[in-house]
């Protein structure tokens, strides 16, 4: 086990077992996951807890990429050509799992993490939906005592955004007395819930990823498209 993840049972820890997920033909890339974390501050516990999350991830073999929210603009009109939304859409149209790691504020996300989900529209992008079968795994840091208001309001949009949330999830109260120093998480119950969350994460979407289109497929947009299809025919031809 790296030496960069102290806190891990080498004996417990477990790599996924592709061949029993996985179907034969499906992709056998690593996972592509993106993180998302909702705090702009310099000490950041949501940053710190994504980064632990990374690490994890890293070592179970997925391909992971963090985005930095600061210089994210507010959602504007004039603003959809900014580089960091076209960065974040580029990244989450990558992605086939994502992780929402937000601090609960006045009992709710922060306005940088609304913001962020806020940049990834529903709508297709180049053909392609930025969020639609894609797994999501979430998390959240608080400064008191235990609370899961902000993985609540998280799963709620993770469902509009047609994600596959996973069941498991991720909340560490008094997050100030979970890190050192350095940033690094301690060894704790927190901490193994984490790892469980991020091997629930990368089993989902290998079960998953293969045949997402497919599970998200639907009826009533399938007969949307062939509504849509029949009026441009009939407009051309009058």
């Amino acid at each position: 086990m790296s030496r960069d993840m102290p806190n891990l049972d080498p004996d417990s820890f477990q790599l996924p077992d592709t061949e029993r997920l996985a179907l034969p033909g499906e992709p056998d890339h690593p996972p592509r996951v993106l993180m998302l974390y909702g705090s702009l501050r310099g000490r950041s516990y949501s940053r710190f807890l994504t980064h632990e999350a990374r690490r994890v991830l890293e070592a179970m073999g997925a391909e992971v990429r963090v985005f930095d929210p600061s210089g994210l603009p507010l959602v504007s009109d004039d603003a959809d050509q900014h580089p960091k939304v076209l960065k974040l859409r580029e990244l989450s149209l990558w992605s086939e799992a994502q992780v929402w790691c937000s601090p609960e504020r006045h009992g709710a996300m922060t306005g940088v993490m609304k913001t962020q989900i806020d940049w990834l529209p529903l709508a297709p992008i180049g053909g392609v939906r930025p969020t639609q079968g894609r797994t999501l795994a979430l998390m959240q840091v608080s400064g008191g005592s235990q609370s899961f208001n902000t993985l609540n309001q998280m799963r709620v949009l993770g469902r509009w955004m047609r994600m596959i949330t996973i069941p498991n999830q991720s909340s560490v109260p008094r997050a100030f007395a979970e890190f050192d120093e350095e940033g690094r998480m301690k060894p704790s119950a927190f901490y193994n819930r984490m790892v469980d969350v991020m091997e629930e994460l990368m089993k989902f979407t290998l079960l998953t990823r293969g045949r997402s289109a497919y599970l998200v497929d639907r009826y009533s947009e399938r007969v949307e498209s062939a509504e849509e299809l029949s009026k441009r025919v009939n407009q051309r031809s009058i």
